[in-house]
């Protein structure tokens, strides 16, 4: 696993975030270290679609990034389930593809390079998984595109999102940032790195509150939301259709 440095270099100009090649190359360690609890995340994000998951069906990974949560799942769920990766890398997909390949995947999978921000077609899925994903659509495409799921949900469909959220509070909201950045920063990031990623992402990664989310779901279709993850400015949803 190559360590990702992609911010080390106080020197270089502030660009919006891109998961392109330089990103792909690195991602599999910055997301470990700056996601909390990220391979529990994806322990409870297989637990979940199993407990979904229709034989025969699609599972989706929209955003699938270089694969790991399709790894996972494909210890747990039966053959017949076939598997979809949308992302809009292509150096993502490609990445997702040798990971999968790599790990002994036999199963179908399909890799599609699409824009979530663009309209989408899904064929016969029963769980669609956003695994930090949601959060960098377009703040105006996400209801379009959570209305489309739910259209193609049958019933007892699920969603399940897991997203990077502001509080209801700006005192917590401040503290859980700070504690987040010294969460990176154990993990090896130094100021430079983290403020750097912060101001790439300022005009890319767009997170609304809980709140919103759990409402926005509702008024797609699905029946409830539940959380079953949360640490500080990190949330786990599902919804069921």
């Amino acid at each position: 696993m190559k360590k990702d440095s992609v911010f080390k270099d106080a020197q270089r100009p502030a660009y919006d975030f891109k998961f392109n090649k330089e990103v792909a190359t690195v991602f599999d360690d910055m997301v470990v270290r700056s996601v909390p609890f990220y391979g529990e995340m994806q322990r409870m994000i297989a637990e979940l679609t199993k407990d979904f998951a229709v034989k025969g069906t699609n599972v989706y990974d929209l955003g699938c990034s270089t694969g790991t949560t399709m790894i996972n799942l494909d210890k747990v769920l039966p053959e017949d389930i076939h598997f979809v990766g949308i992302d809009n890398s292509e150096e993502m997909l490609k990445k997702c593809e040798a990971n999968l390949k790599k790990a002994g995947v036999e199963r179908e999978v399909s890799y599609e390079n699409q824009d979530l921000n663009h309209n989408i077609e899904l064929r016969d899925p029963s769980v669609v998984i956003f695994c930090l994903t949601l959060q960098f659509l377009r703040p105006l495409n996400r209801e379009k595109i959570l209305k489309k799921i739910a259209e193609s949900l049958p019933e007892n469909g699920a969603v399940i999102l897991i997203e990077k959220i502001l509080t209801e509070h700006s005192i917590c909201n401040r503290l859980f940032i700070e504690h987040y950045y010294q969460f990176k920063k154990r993990n090896g990031y130094d100021e430079i790195e983290i403020a750097k990623k912060r101001e790439s992402l300022e005009n890319v990664l767009v997170p609304y509150q809980l709140s919103e989310n759990e409402a926005l779901l509702k008024s797609c279709g699905f029946r409830f939301t539940e959380v079953f993850f949360k640490w500080y400015n990190f949330t786990g949803l599902i919804a069921i259709k």
